[in-house]
């Protein structure tokens, strides 16, 4: 298994982490947090000396301003970045299959070691293509991916996106957590569920979440 980085979330998804070898999709709206959760499973994976990729339509230097908000390190070590700006690889959101062949020669060239990748580019890509272009060029990219040991982690923006589009989207992950925001009176709620993951039982409920100085804490919806 790949720990998540947040001992909380591991243990709810009861199995120590993502599975090996698996793909997995965080989707909510706009500024809930999703990002976080990526770069919490990037810091743990650079602590293990995995090697860690991030794929981000943002600069590297904005990617760090926001990981110092959720209390995430990464002053120490940081990821090969594949970003618009400041990384190893510039990313055109425009250049789909450049963004393929890059990936896939970043992964062949690190195969010794556990690979990590995450992306925030999903969603972009989506408004630039037909779906079934995204959907046959996630297929390929995910077979490829398998080949190594790695787990692959991409972000979804909810609502940004047709109803079977994103269902589709979610059939072709091993896994997805769903975050989203439950309004009670005045009060805006934060919540998370494993909508489903390979290999754990279904996990119908929400849970709270909250971000803490140390990661985050999660506990049974209502409490």
């Amino acid at each position: 298994m790949a720990s998540t980085g947040l001992a909380s979330l591991d243990q709810l998804i009861g199995s120590d982490g993502y599975p090996d070898r698996s793909t997995i999709l965080i989707v909510g709206p706009p500024g809930i947090g999703k990002e976080a959760l990526g770069y919490w499973f990037t810091h743990s994976g650079l602590v293990q000396n995995d090697f860690c990729l991030y794929n981000t339509r943002l600069s590297a230097k904005e990617v760090l301003q926001d990981v110092k908000a959720f209390n995430v390190d990464f002053s120490q070590r940081v990821p090969f970045w594949f970003s618009s700006n400041g990384g190893q690889l510039k990313f055109d959101v425009n250049d789909l299959s450049g963004l393929s062949y890059n990936i896939k020669d970043i992964l062949k060239k690190n195969s010794d070691r556990r690979i990590r990748a995450v992306t925030d580019v999903l969603s972009s890509l989506l408004m630039l293509n037909q779906p079934d272009t995204i959907y046959k060029f996630l297929t390929q990219l995910f077979d490829d991916t398998k080949q190594y040991d790695s787990v692959f982690l991409a972000t979804l923006e909810e609502g940004m996106h047709p109803p079977q589009v994103l269902a589709a989207m979610q059939q072709l992950f091993d896994g997805v957590i769903e975050l989203r925001l439950y309004e009670e009176g005045l009060r805006v709620l934060p919540l998370l569920r494993i909508r489903k993951m390979r290999g754990v039982p279904p996990q119908p409920g929400y849970y709270n979440f909250s971000f803490t100085k140390t990661g985050m804490e999660v506990s049974a919806f209502g409490r």
